[in-house]
């Protein structure tokens, strides 16, 4: 039977998903962890198979918690949750050890689908992130600038890219916007920019944001 912890900061999300799993009888227990904090504390206190973890979670995002979890639980099955394009984040959830990646607006029968594979020790990935996929490895070695940036300048860099403020991203993220405004000249500083304005054509060229 399989066992899962649903981690996401919006407590009409984790019912929402609680409701679909539960439909599906081969899950045993369904628990919840609104922040990274609670998610660990309960994976060290219990074998899940599966955990649904959410990207944007408040102070550290969801592929910080990502490498903690394969750490103190390899053998847990991650499966990444995300409002966020799979191009923006899919690969980097990948290769940080997640066996899948499905944005929020995944149909129901999808998310059993992703569920029951990854609960298998299969990897669990959509038709669409298998052609970004493909297309990555078709790049040449060098590897767009972006590649650079450390996981948390690339969420900064992307909120700033879809039109948002540094007091918004500090808000969404719990963080200073002291701390936002050093993330934004890291992520000047790293792509040779000057303007949060060339950070959105950047952005916007790269294919990053729509």
């Amino acid at each position: 039977m399989i066992s899962i912890l649903i981690t996401d900061d919006h407590p009409i999300v984790r019912q929402g998903i609680r409701q679909i799993l539960t439909e599906y009888s081969e899950i045993a227990l369904i628990e919840e962890a609104s922040d990274g904090n609670e998610m660990l504390q309960k994976v060290s206190n219990t074998d899940f198979t599966v955990v649904l973890l959410d990207i944007s979670m408040p102070g550290r995002n969801g592929l910080e918690l990502l490498k903690d979890l394969k750490i103190s639980s390899p053998q847990t099955a991650v499966l990444m949750l995300s409002v966020h394009p799979e191009e923006q984040y899919a690969i980097r959830a990948l290769k940080s050890g997640a066996a899948g990646y499905l944005p929020k607006s995944t149909l129901p029968e999808e998310l059993i689908k992703a569920v029951k594979k990854v609960a298998a020790g299969k990897k669990y990935i959509t038709s669409s992130l298998a052609e970004i996929i493909a297309t990555d490895f078709d790049q040449p070695d060098d590897k767009p600038v972006y590649h650079s940036l450390s996981d948390r300048e690339f969420e900064v860099l992307c909120l700033l890219a879809s039109g948002k403020s540094i007091k918004e991203i500090s808000e969404e993220l719990f963080l200073s916007s002291k701390t936002i405004s050093t993330y934004r000249e890291r992520i000047l500083e790293k792509l040779n920019l000057k303007t949060t304005a060339d950070l959105i054509r950047f952005a916007i060229r790269e294919g990053l944001v729509d």
